[in-house]
């Protein structure tokens, strides 16, 4: 017997669209779900004058190597602000931003290429040269410039500033995050 009006929810009659959608809203909400907390980050109890200016170093490569994804987001936050006004520019900010999507913020295995796995940090610097480098082509130097100039400085103030004591060592940046009871230890 068939009934009509009725309207199929099972998600088997989707088709393959509206699976990809709703996987592709999953991973959306993993994805960024796996950025470290803005809360943790803008600690402002967190930051301070270091003592010795040497230890501004450390602190600089703990910090982005444990804040990656944030300071990723803050930088293509800025660079996109920068190009509202160029809008040729601003189709392929977008178009990479698809492609920073899918190959870095929402990846929940890890890419692989010709039978090799791609770390991470190779991903964020060919997507960052390969976006810098489009948007070269679209004669927006000085906006770029200027805007990658400002992410940078934030960047490495707030990562010199921010200590890192508080910082907790996971799994997968455990070769990357020296805390100073680490560091420590070791000398």
């Amino acid at each position: 017997m068939t009934t009509y009006g009725t309207i199929p929810t099972s998600s088997s009659t989707q088709g393959p669209s509206g699976e990809y959608i709703s996987r592709a809203k999953e991973r959306i909400k993993a994805g960024l779900g796996a950025r470290r907390p803005w809360k943790l980050m803008f600690n402002f109890r967190s930051f301070n004058f270091p003592s010795p200016f040497r230890e501004v170093f450390g602190r600089i490569r703990s910090n982005v190597a444990y804040f990656r994804m944030n300071y990723a987001i803050v930088m293509l936050l800025i660079l996109f602000l920068s190009l509202l006004w160029h809008p040729i520019s601003l189709i392929v900010f977008i178009i990479m931003m698809a492609a920073w999507l899918f190959l870095y913020f929402l990846r929940d295995e890890p890419l692989v290429l010709f039978g090799k796995t791609v770390d991470d940090r190779v991903v964020l610097i060919v997507l960052s040269v390969v976006t810098i480098v489009l948007l070269f082509l679209t004669h927006a130097t000085v906006n770029i410039l200027v805007a990658l100039l400002i992410g940078v400085v934030l960047v490495v103030v707030h990562a010199g500033l921010r200590k890192t004591d508080d910082l907790s060592v996971d799994e997968e940046n455990s070769g990357l995050l020296t805390t100073p009871a680490a560091s420590s230890s070791s000398t």
